[in-house]
């Protein structure tokens, strides 16, 4: 076994070539970019080049409880390399001033690669070939920055210096330094302090002949151009303590440790142990995956997934849970900006934690969620640096039905149906009674509306100041797909635990459902259905992806002699290779592109941006209509293969322009687009018989 593992982790590597020939090489070494997490909620991310594009670019992103949240302690290296003939090179490229890039550092750069999803850097500098790579120990607020001398004779001198802003991770790049830093500097090691707030951010290096030289700095004029381009204040200053110095030499690397843990728990991991753990840990999560998410493609995904489940810090319920003897997970959403959603969350737990073998931590983010439940919704999404989370939601509530019965198809935890059952009964009586947003059920058809002035309760959400863009209220496609299948999964759980008596209403309920939706909501001129009844226009025909989920659900609410010609116009209208399109072309509210500031970006965000997760609902409801075609539903995915190497390398992005070449935008590291095309590229896995011998199907019920 333990071979077996071993093999898994050391082929999985994803390589980019950089040939650094000229300034034209430069473009995509700025706009790709690498990611790693902590399994807290910190980060550390940058581009490929080194320059920083984002504020959310940085080498420590702590996660820190509330209220400080997720805090930019550590933002950038400038790396100088001294050969044995005295001469120096940088090693990378630096930032951008007055908006221009220093290209010294990237024409040595030949190669950018994840291993095992862990980045590495690789320099030839006039013969000697150096390799750097980043590393964040599981569940530490820390980074250790390693470099090798891989060939090349002689010893040489590495100069690095740090470059800060401590801040809020969100906050814009132009807020002012808050002076003065207090540094404390004693042999290798330092300390830089910004108040009684913030905690010390501590620095020291590993390696031969190393020290610190006190040598304050300040970097300005930072152009941030990922800022500007969404329309962002771009323009901003770092500021510096100084620079460590260290020998690099064959067999002898130089480590740089930053952290925000005690200085006792920094140094109990030495960098080399604290690879050999990560890369054992990462091994561990493949091993423990679906036996087709092994290699290749899937398992790059299987890592990816990792990213975002994390264990979320200071909360207010947390403590309450924690105190029945429970464990608390949750679901980061995206990367940089996103916290933890109730609807990502949900519609991402099959894919980032089952198709992934980490059944207990499912159970964990179910049981956590449950504890947020309140007048029958559970949060939309938790607010950076606060406790408690946000309810305005009318879809979230109902993916946890569907979260949870895939749960229990893998597991058949029947204790935490059990512990749960008693909140899913009060959340279907208040969707009955009607509860807050105008969420409630019509009493004349039985079908669930929702909406109220200045809230967006759909997946649908864009708002920019007043301005809901797509409102949707009504009586939506996708909200009575999911309130119908949340009545037939009730059903079955109650009959099952209860008894027929009680399980007779919710029957009742979803058959009424089902009769109003197929009466009202199917368009016999559109050959499609309506996206949304009872609208504040009336009934709207746009084309949308959402009338999926009436075919694609456990439980499709959509009349299967339906199900055909739906999937046809979804096909021919919205289907691209990298997901689906919001919105049909030709409709007047139709957006080719997502890009500009943030009003221009959100009024194109749901009206035509293509969307990756949906390719998950897009494949269920495939293969309903055509079952046993794995062949043309894995050509769906295919074009995700190659946007890894795009945008944040190893993940797939949240959104993409809506016509070709299908540029990503958004979030470049998003949960349920990995979550989705990870599930429903094993589920399209054509299986083996070598496959079957030498892994064997851990999870058949999948």
């Amino acid at each position: 076994m333990t071979s077996l593992m071993e093999s898994m982790g050391a082929h999985l590597v994803r390589t980019i070539p950089w040939p650094g020939t000229s300034q034209a090489d430069v473009e995509p070494l700025i706009t790709r970019e690498w990611l790693i997490t902590n399994g807290l909620g910190g980060y550390a991310s940058g581009t490929v080049s080194g320059v920083i594009t984002r504020r959310y670019h940085g080498l420590l992103i702590a996660a820190l409880p509330p209220p400080l949240g997720r805090t930019l302690m550590f933002s950038h290296l400038s790396e100088q390399l001294r050969l044995p003939d005295r001469r120096t090179w940088r090693l990378a490229g630096e930032e951008f001033v007055g908006g221009l890039l220093d290209f010294e550092g990237t024409r040595f750069l030949t190669e950018f690669r994840l291993e095992t999803g862990l980045p590495v850097w690789r320099y030839d500098v006039t013969g000697f070939v150096i390799e750097k790579r980043v590393l964040m120990p599981h569940l530490q607020n820390t980074v250790h920055i390693t470099y090798s001398l891989v060939s090349g004779d002689g010893t040489l001198r590495l100069k690095l210096r740090p470059s800060l802003h401590l801040r809020s991770h969100d906050d814009p790049i132009n807020r002012p330094i808050q002076e003065p830093y207090v540094l404390t500097a004693v042999e290798d090691r330092i300390e830089v302090s910004a108040g009684s707030e913030l905690p010390a951010l501590r620095m020291f290096v590993h390696g031969q002949r190393k020290a610190f030289t006190v040598e304050g700095k300040i970097i300005s004029q930072l152009h941030y151009r990922s800022e500007q381009s969404r329309g962002y204040e771009s323009s901003g200053q770092l500021w510096s303590p100084g620079y460590f110095a260290v020998d690099l030499a064959r067999g002898m690397d130089a480590t740089l440790v930053a952290s925000t843990e005690r200085w006792d728990t920094i140094r109990d991991l030495a960098p080399g142990d604290g690879l050999a753990a990560e890369r054992e840990r990462r091994t561990r999560l493949l091993f423990a995956a679906h036996a087709d998410a092994r290699e290749g493609m899937a398992a790059e995904l299987v890592l990816a997934a990792d990213q975002f489940i994390i264990r979320p810090r200071g909360r207010a319920e947390d403590v309450r849970a924690r105190a029945e003897g429970d464990e608390i997970r949750t679901i980061i959403a995206g990367y940089h900006w996103f916290t933890d959603w109730g609807r990502d969350t949900m519609i991402g737990l099959e894919g980032l934690t089952l198709t992934t073998g980490r059944y207990t931590e499912a159970g964990y983010i179910l049981r956590t969620f449950s504890h947020y439940i309140h007048d029958g919704l559970i949060p939309n999404l938790f607010p950076e640096r606060q406790r408690g989370g946000l309810y305005h939601t009318a879809d979230a509530t109902l993916w946890f039905f569907h979260a949870l019965h895939r749960y229990l198809l893998a597991t058949d935890d029947r204790e935490t149906l059990r512990f749960i059952l008693p909140k899913l009964a009060d959340i279907v009586g208040h969707h009955l009674r009607g509860t807050r947003f105008g969420i409630g059920v019509d009493p004349g058809d039985g079908l669930l509306r929702q909406g109220e002035e200045g809230y967006q309760l759909t997946w649908m959400d864009a708002k920019v100041d007043n301005w809901v863009v797509t409102p949707r209220r009504g009586k939506a496609g996708e909200i009575n797909a999911l309130w119908h299948n949340a009545l037939k999964l009730m059903e079955d759980w109650v009959r099952r635990e209860q008894g027929d008596d009680d399980a007779r209403p919710y029957a009742e309920h979803a058959a009424k459902a089902r009769e109003a939706f197929n009466r009202r909501f199917w368009n016999s001129e559109l050959n499609y259905c309506w996206d949304v009844v009872d609208g504040e226009q009336g009934n709207d025909g746009a084309c949308r992806p959402n009338q999926l989920l009436a075919i694609s659900l456990d439980h499709p609410v959509l009349d299967q002699d339906r199900w055909g010609p739906v999937l046809e116009v979804v096909r021919e209208k919205l289907l691209t290779p990298v997901g689906l399109r919001s919105l049909a072309p030709g409709h007047p509210d139709y957006k080719p592109k997502y890009f500009g500031d943030l009003r221009s970006r959100d009024a194109a965000y749901h009206q035509g941006t293509v969307w990756a997760w949906l390719i998950g609902p897009f494949v269920d409801a495939w293969l309903k209509v055509h079952p046993g075609d794995m062949g043309s539903a894995r050509r769906f995915l295919e074009g995700f293969n190659a946007h890894l190497n795009e945008a944040c390398i190893g993940s797939v992005s949240e959104v993409f322009d809506s016509e070709s070449p299908f540029m990503p935008r958004g979030c470049v590291a998003q949960a349920w687009s990995v979550a989705e095309v990870l599930r429903c590229w094993v589920r399209t896995e054509e299986k083996s018989e070598r496959k079957s011998a030498e892994f064997g199907d851990l999870h058949p019920r999948l």
